[in-house]
């Protein structure tokens, strides 16, 4: 970015909660069912019907807020929200406006190893739209109502950000926050987990925002940024040129990699906010706040900064471990059921586990090596019966059987050879083979000891104990 510009950006994250039914009726929330099998009267808005608020969903709003240390409003209001969209058969969204359940609170992220706070204006509760089908119908748009009142969490911060990446590490901790509390499954393929980022450019030390665009529906961490840097060159380039940006709401195209209009952006009183006479107050009291604190599980900041004391972990691997909170109760688990180092375990995990889960595409969740199965192949490393090389080739056999690493072992004949006297007869056998490289290595050429132990592994199989052979080649190759 041309270093006389400064980028402004704020971010307003649609979190779907995981309650089982929708926000104003009893209809399932279930992914993936038949179209208009999931929409009642209630979501529909037909006459005669009246909508009840879900108290789970309260709930995963006021955990959400204590969470960011947010003020929870002891009293907030529903909202008509009216627009007409093919997608919304009422003609209006119940959302929240003036009264939002969650008030100001903030998140801290950290990006190239600066850390900064972001606010977080408000939060509030809401019901989603139906989706347009366009796939399928050529030349027509297809309606499916099953996503209408699914209930929503819309999570707005302050426009704290300067750069792309700063937007991506803030919606980074927001999900890893909402999954840790278990009120979202953050799946961004689904669309549980989107964002709207607003985007603006002014001049280095002037105070006043600059025009914004607002990019709607992006929904994944690859595209946030490149839609972000896109539309930050987008408006330099036009005020550069000595024009004026539009506001309005703009689409992400990822195939051209460019923004384009899609609607000139409304105001709210462009959407005629009135309370809902059908919806009561929701009244929050602090009985209620200090019951919802107490089931608070222990957060991811927190939790990291517990591996790097307990288990003398750096802050880069505490991160990874803790990215998650099914990868930091696995973790766990590893440690305590093997018994080995904490460090062995980290190492494996954060190495070979989640580069296979990586490279199939799986979560810890999904893990196919249980924490029972790879805490028996750790022992077994460190109680010298397999080397570090035999127990990648036990892990791969792990991921893709049902035996216990110990099966695999006796099964295989990969038992680590220790006897001193077998490493010797190698070794004595491989220099006698090689006198050319022995003679190297005696002139100073120090690095044809790789290649010794090469060849001993090798003519091993893998299987002798790395410690010994370079004990008895180092004393061997010395003549």
């Amino acid at each position: 970015m041309n270093s006389q510009w400064e980028a402004v950006i704020g971010l307003e994250i649609h979190t779907q909660l995981a309650t089982r039914s929708k926000i104003f009726s009893a209809a399932a929330t279930a992914y993936g069912a038949e179209p208009n099998s999931q929409a009642c009267a209630v979501d529909l808005g037909l006459p005669g019907v009246l909508p009840v608020l879900n108290e789970e969903a309260v709930r995963m709003a006021v955990t959400f807020g204590l969470a960011i240390d947010a003020e929870i409003a002891p009293q907030s209001i529903f909202a008509r929200k009216n627009y007409f969209y093919p997608d919304l058969p009422k003609g209006y969204q119940i959302s929240q406006f003036e009264l939002p359940i969650v008030g100001k609170g903030y998140l801290d992220i950290e990006v190239d190893g600066v850390k900064k706070r972001v606010g977080i204006t408000r939060a509030h509760l809401e019901e989603d739209a139906g989706k347009s089908l366009h796939e399928d119908y050529q030349g027509l748009t297809g309606i499916d109502l099953n996503r209408a009142g699914t209930p929503l969490l819309e999570i707005v911060s302050e426009p704290d950000m300067r750069s792309a990446k700063e937007a991506v590490a803030y919606m980074r901790k927001l999900h890893e926050l909402v999954r840790y509390l278990e009120i979202c499954d953050g799946n961004m393929q689904e669309g549980s987990f989107r964002c709207d980022a607003n985007v603006s450019v002014r001049p280095k030390g002037q105070v006043e925002f600059g025009t914004r665009a607002e990019i709607k529906n992006i929904n994944s961490f690859k595209f946030v940024e490149k839609a972000i840097n896109h539309e930050i060159e987008r408006h330099i380039d036009i005020l550069e040129s000595g024009g004026r940006i539009v506001q309005e709401t703009r689409l992400y195209d990822a195939n051209k990699d460019e923004t384009r209009s899609m609607r000139s952006k409304e105001e709210a009183n462009d959407y005629r906010y009135f309370p809902d006479p059908d919806l009561l107050p929701v009244v929050i009291e602090d009985s209620l706040k200090a019951a919802i604190k107490a089931t608070l599980p222990e957060l991811p900041e927190a939790k990291k900064q517990r591996f790097v004391a307990q288990y003398a972990q750096d802050d880069e691997t505490a991160s990874t471990l803790t990215s998650s909170r099914e990868l930091a109760d696995y973790y766990e688990a590893l440690v305590k059921i093997s018994g080995c180092e904490a460090k062995l375990c980290s190492n494996w995990l954060t190495g070979d586990v989640l580069g296979a889960l990586n490279k199939a595409g799986l979560e810890i969740s999904d893990c196919p090596v249980s924490t029972e199965r790879l805490a028996g192949l750790l022992q077994r490393i460190a109680d010298k019966t397999i080397s570090g090389k035999i127990a990648k080739q036990v892990f791969d056999k792990l991921w893709n059987g049902t035996a216990s690493a110990d099966e695999i072992i006796e099964q295989e004949g990969l038992v680590q050879i220790t006897d001193m006297g077998a490493i010797a007869a190698i070794i004595d056998a491989i220099i006698a083979k090689n006198p050319a490289q022995v003679e190297q290595y005696r002139s100073g050429k120090d690095k044809v000891f790789g290649f010794f132990v090469g060849q001993v592994m090798k003519e091993s199989q893998g299987k002798a104990n790395p410690e010994e052979v370079n004990k008895l080649l180092i004393e061997k190759l010395s003549g």
